[in-house]
């Protein structure tokens, strides 16, 4: 029998999921104040609408639920996964005034692609977007890749009761600090620190480049939000490839690998556990794949002849290789390229790069890392047990921060998720072939609209299929996710409908 919620417990959602879009109407006052400082009236005027509407629907849920009680898990994987929702009809309204978008639901894909940190746009005209809201497409990710209840935990949100759940129906799963509260004001102390470092970088190379130093600046720290947060929204409708500079295409690659690190191995080697990066089995498990990966595209670019020389290769290849591997989609090559030049054997390099994702608690999207490498232990004891005597025990172990038994439940779990992100890729791509486009190429764009990846081969555009563009914006809600918190929301709404 299915129990229906009762009253109570809708009161209890609907009070923290207002702080939520509180808290997001607050975050709209930086674009705000750089609308003001560059004299963009109309979008300042987009931004304060937008806040206005957040803190309306924020307070009114608020005023019309008072909390009565705390959070158990159900409640919170229901607001973990609603407050996306909430995100991105709100995050669209101020990209929607800006003009630069046909309709709302265009505005409304690029406002989930930003908070997803995948990157698939379907934005019009951007290199002559306003800063203020070219800034906002890239606070979505910045924001979007720590985690919206993330930064409600840090900076709006005081004594919740059960913050655990929502932490977790966020798709992370480890504790790096006695409490979630702790952990993540530490996860965004890392992300600050990395902030000034990366902006910094970013904006001596785009001077040494040619920018004039504001320009520099502001260019310097949108790529620094996506880079690090894994998203590949970019100033430029050319994406990195606009720069046509080795220094930056350098400096990023170093930013979106360690944006894919589990902040985890961050803390680590904050409170100096170096030996954490080699041994670590997500770290190990990320060296093996990327190489494989890598091999995949390097063979299936020297049967195409399509660049010639080392550098050349590693610019093109390896870029779009790790771009992909790391869940980011920065491009240094155009999109016709993917379709007309790379060749199916790259082609597959990439997607089954893309597909995997990166490591697991961070802020890159995909199955994850540690799903991959426990999985294959798992393989790896079931060998062992079927060459070893009916009597004999196997205990197979794993390092994740210290020594882990691998138990059958954690190899199911993680064969489960991998097995659900496989069935959302192949979705999206039957659902492409359906609308006529070749099938490698659908699933190329539906793995990296799954595994919040943003590379393109040309199918996302304001052109393709309405449909398309619902089921890309539901993949990228899911794959954000991993899973769990929607389907309890699914199931919190069947219980609604048909519970006793």
């Amino acid at each position: 029998m299915i129990f229906k919620p009762k009253l109570e417990d809708l009161k209890v959602i609907g009070y923290y999921l207002g702080k939520l879009i509180i808290g997001l109407g607050v975050l709209m006052f930086i674009p705000l104040i750089v609308a003001l400082c560059f004299k963009e009236w109309n979008p300042a005027l987009d931004f304060l609408l937008a806040a206005l509407v957040s803190f309306i629907i924020g307070y009114f849920l608020l005023s019309l639920i008072p909390r009565s009680k705390e959070l158990n898990w159900t409640h919170g994987m229901v607001v973990a996964s609603l407050s996306w929702l909430f995100a991105m009809l709100l995050g669209a309204i101020p990209l929607y005034l800006s003009g630069h978008f046909i309709n709302f639901l265009d505005a409304s894909f690029d406002a989930m692609s930003g908070f997803a940190t995948c990157g698939l746009t379907l934005i019009r005209n951007l290199d002559h977007l306003s800063y203020s809201h070219n800034i906002w497409r890239h606070l979505m990710m910045f924001v979007g890749g720590q985690g919206i209840v993330v930064i409600a935990l840090t900076f709006f949100v005081r004594g919740i009761g059960g913050a655990f759940s929502i932490y977790v129906g966020e798709a992370r799963e480890e504790k790096i600090l006695p409490n979630v509260i702790q952990t993540a004001r530490f996860i965004w102390l890392v992300s600050f620190i990395w902030l000034i470092l990366g902006t910094s970088l970013l904006t001596g190379a785009g001077i040494l480049e040619g920018l004039k130093p504001m320009r520099s600046f502001l260019q310097g720290l949108m790529l620094f939000m996506a880079a690090w947060d894994t998203g590949g929204f970019a100033p430029q409708s050319q994406n990195i490839l606009y720069y046509h500079s080795f220094l930056i295409e350098i400096i990023t690659i170093i930013l979106f690998v360690v944006g894919s690190l589990n902040f985890g191995l961050h803390y680590a080697l904050w409170t100096g556990r170096r030996r954490e990066l080699y041994r670590n089995i997500e770290t190990l498990t990320f060296f093996i794949t990327m190489m494989i990966t890598f091999t995949l595209v390097v063979l299936g670019l020297m049967k195409t002849n399509l660049y010639s020389g080392n550098l050349a290769l590693f610019r093109r290849g390896f870029y779009q290789l790790v771009s992909g591997h790391s869940g980011t989609g920065y491009m240094t090559i155009y999109k016709e390229q993917f379709l007309r030049g790379w060749g199916p054997l790259a082609l597959l390099g990439i997607i089954i790069a893309m597909g995997i994702g990166g490591c697991s608690s961070s802020t890159a999207g995909g199955i994850k890392i540690l799903r991959i490498g426990i999985v294959f232990r798992g393989f790896l004891k079931e060998i062992r047990q079927l060459m070893s005597p009916e009597s004999g025990v196997i205990v197979q172990k794993f390092h994740h921060f210290k020594e882990r038994i691998l138990e059958d439940t954690q190899v199911r779990s993680a064969a489960l998720i991998i097995l659900a992100y496989v069935l959302l890729y192949l979705f999206g791509a039957v659902i492409g072939v359906f609308f006529g486009y070749p099938f490698e190429l659908a699933l190329f764009e539906s793995v990296s609209a799954g595994a919040n990846v943003g590379l393109s081969c040309g199918i996302t555009s304001v052109e393709m299929p309405v449909l398309l563009k619902v089921i890309y914006i539901f993949q990228m809600w899911c794959g954000r996710l991993e899973f769990m918190a929607v389907f309890v929301l699914f199931g919190f709404i069947g219980a609604l409908i048909k519970g006793k």
